[in-house]
């Protein structure tokens, strides 16, 4: 059991100037709070948090950090208040000690929804002040190492949990060191058979190779030696079992195809020191070719900075090496909690861009973002990078997630350069804008002035940062188009009603109606009736009173063109509620009448008419807010109504044939528009496409049957429909 003074040693001994005071008294009030509690093991409650502010203090922490952890659950498990916290220990204190409580109240459950929100309260108690993750780091790990002590459900729950959240969070932030034990004990409690059976296997090659690490250490130190290259530390160690497993899996391996399941590591005094020990590990033993990595040059995204190489030994046994200075170290194991040390008696700088910046635009995106699905995603991209490192043609390096395309590094090298990107050229050759880039890859966007991004790229783009730039000036276009609409349509519903607009939008009338839509001005109401979320006929009923309102009669030409353009033409389709919305007939399936039909508001262009069962259907209705009810009109006029149908016939290879088909047709009443055969040499089979009017559903149905009823049409099928 941790003791509280051994705690306070360690504090002193690396900030004795702290205020070990306030310490002393968040300890003794966590004490009495969490009298006669205990845990699942039958101990005291108070070993929890005496051991999350022993972590912290192994973090070298400042005592804010370090009496929070002593306090990070009187909140959640005591009656004692965040005000009570903030009067006995100061607002800082009190400020982490709550974003704790609240992440600690977090349940991470399946619905994507209630996901992509808890979150987002995590993000933001994280950006606001990092101690906050670093305490509910600490208590995660803590009560990972001591999760046996729980029911089975309880236990595979919490590892699940902190395998796909904790753990990626710790990696983000550098903290290797906090991160590597929360996967191996994830991986312990979650696949127990497969992780006793790696561990054995693993456990018996140890024993073989226990003596070669010395070996291959004392042969580094001599080597570095006779170079006169100063050695500060010389360290080795067997690859984590979690690592192993993955790396079986995904590369499909045997336990001793894995070139890195020994790793030493040579810590060194300077960036030469390192390069010159690479130099001389390369001259020692036979490097494996593309094992070379070098993170130094390139440091990972979350601060990571190492050089790799594996080599192979005089035995024949693979092994990596890894070299850095002692400062790289320090970051690699502890990451952004390396920059909470105390220095000469004061705490270090309280933020560093490199870590929080990637937590600010999260959030920046997620309130664009209404689909959770897609926000959980561009939060997957974000913990889980693979990193590809590209560069510039001046030589600046470009990290990205594996998977990533030349827009994406347009968008990182600046939002205008995204816009105007119209081709890359990938180590001097033209690319497609959707390749993917590798690492080493030399990238040159070509920019065209005034040219807009392609709505297509967000099916191949993989960064938040260019999905969100992207979905910003396509939204913005949009809500032009839709505004230029909404006025038209507006004019439109005037004239129909000989309705002047001056002093319109001056009445309190008007105002009411801004406030009813929950918008501020006129464009706005304008832009909703482009997107078909407003119908012009129901604000102009708003905005003057029913019995001023009585419609112009018809004059011939002129309504009809206007009903066309209002889609109470030939179509025969509304927008239930409402009969001034531009509407038109998709033709990726082309639904003619007595299909079941579903709507999709465009962006500034009217609604969009599927076939209930269209394939794009799925993809074109992702956010179902912009799926809108449309029906089939059902007055006697549209009986008239014509639809073109493509059909494809696969028939037998003989004479009069396409005479049969053609009379088949003819006696359905059915007017052919167009008809074509093909027949291939030596084939049996020939195809017949035929273009035809039909009135509905139902009348397609008569013909397909009635053809498929001629001897020798061996099948018939609709072209451009849906399913």
């Amino acid at each position: 059991m941790i003791r509280f003074e051994d705690l306070l040693e360690k504090v002193r001994s690396y900030s004795p100037d702290a205020d070990v005071e306030l310490l002393r008294k968040a300890y003794v009030f966590s004490a009495f709070e969490h009298r006669g509690q205990v845990r699942h093991s039958g101990e005291p409650y108070l070993i929890h948090p005496l051991a999350v502010a022993d972590l912290m203090a192994d973090m070298k922490l400042d005592v804010v950090a370090i009496a929070s952890g002593l306090l990070h659950d009187v909140v959640e498990d005591t009656l004692t208040t965040i005000d009570r916290i903030k009067e006995l220990f100061g607002p800082e204190v009190a400020h982490v000690v709550e974003g704790v409580t609240k992440i600690s109240a977090i349940r991470f459950s399946s619905s994507e929804e209630r996901q992509a929100e808890n979150f987002r309260k995590m993000l933001l108690a994280m950006v606001d002040d990092i101690r906050v993750i670093l305490v509910k780091l600490a208590d995660r790990l803590h009560n990972m190492r001591t999760l046996s002590h729980l029911p089975e459900e309880k236990r595979v729950n919490i590892a699940q949990e902190t395998r796909d959240i904790y753990a990626p969070i710790a990696n983000r932030l550098g903290m290797s060191k906090v991160k590597n034990e929360l996967e191996e004990l994830s991986f312990r409690y979650l696949e127990p058979q497969a992780y006793e059976t790696l561990r054995a296997r693993v456990d018996a090659r140890r024993r073989s190779t226990e003596g070669l690490i010395e070996q291959l250490k004392s042969r580094i130190v001599a080597t570095l030696s006779e170079a006169s290259i100063p050695v500060i530390e010389i360290d080795g160690r067997i690859k984590r079992l979690w690592s192993i497993s993955q790396k079986l899996k995904k590369q499909r391996i045997e336990l001793d195809q894995v070139y890195d399941f020994i790793a030493l590591r040579v810590i060194t005094h300077s960036v030469k020191d390192c390069y010159a020990t690479l130099g001389i590990i390369h001259q020692t033993w036979s490097p494996v070719p593309g094992r070379i990595k070098d993170f130094i040059a390139m440091p990972r995204p979350n601060g990571y900075q190492s050089l790799h190489t594996s080599v192979i030994s005089e035995h024949g046994v693979p092994f990596e090496v890894q070299i850095r200075t002692l400062e790289m170290h320090r970051m690699a194991e502890e990451g952004v909690a390396a920059h909470w040390k105390y220095k000469e008696g004061r705490v270090g700088h309280q933020k560093d861009e490199r870590y929080f910046q990637w937590m600010r635009q999260l959030l920046e995106y997620q309130q664009e973002v209404r689909d959770p699905r897609e926000f959980i995603q561009n939060l997957k991209v974000e913990l889980y990078p693979e990193e590809v490192y590209t560069f510039t043609p001046a030589g600046q390096v470009k990290a990205f997630p594996r998977g990533a395309t030349p827009i994406d590094f347009a968008y990182a090298v600046h939002t205008d350069v995204g816009h105007q990107c119209v081709g890359a050229r990938v180590n001097g050759k033209m690319v497609p804008l959707r390749t993917r880039l590798k690492n080493g890859d030399i990238v040159e966007i070509i920019t065209q002035s005034g040219h807009k991004p392609s709505r297509d790229w967000l099916n191949f783009v993989v960064t938040s940062h260019a999905r969100y730039k992207i979905k910003h000036l396509i939204r913005l276009e949009e809500r032009a188009r839709a505004l230029d609409l909404g006025r038209k349509v507006f004019d439109k519903e005037l004239r129909r009603y000989d309705v002047s607009s001056k002093g319109l939008f001056e009445t309190d009338a008007f105002a009411r109606a801004l406030s009813d839509a929950g918008v501020k001005t006129a464009d706005d109401l304008f832009a909703l009736i482009g997107y078909g979320t407003l119908s012009a006929k129901h604000l102009l009923g708003k905005l003057v009173p029913a019995d001023k309102l009585k419609e112009k009669p018809p004059d011939g030409a002129v309504t009809a063109a206007v009903k066309r353009a209002l889609g109470a033409g030939s179509e025969k389709i509304k927008v239930r509620g409402s009969d001034d919305v531009l509407v038109f007939r998709a033709r990726c399936c082309n639904p003619i009448r007595g299909e079941r039909i579903v709507g999709y508001i465009t962006r500034g262009k009217g609604v969009s008419v599927h076939s209930a069962t269209c394939p794009n259907v799925v993809n074109l209705l992702y956010d179902q807010e912009r799926r809108i009810e449309v029906e089939w009109e059902k007055d006697s006029s549209a009986s008239g109504a014509a639809y073109e149908v493509k059909l494809t016939m696969d028939v037998e290879e003989r004479r009069g044939v396409l005479a049969e088909v053609s009379a088949k047709i003819a006696d359905m009443n059915t007017n052919i528009r167009n008809m074509e055969a093909r027949a291939s040499a030596g084939e049996e089979h020939a195809r017949i496409d035929v273009t035809i009017e039909i009135s509905d559903l139902q009348h397609l149905e008569r013909v397909i049957r009635s053809l498929k009823s001629v001897k020798g049409v061996l099948d018939v099928e609709r072209r451009n429909a849906a399913g």
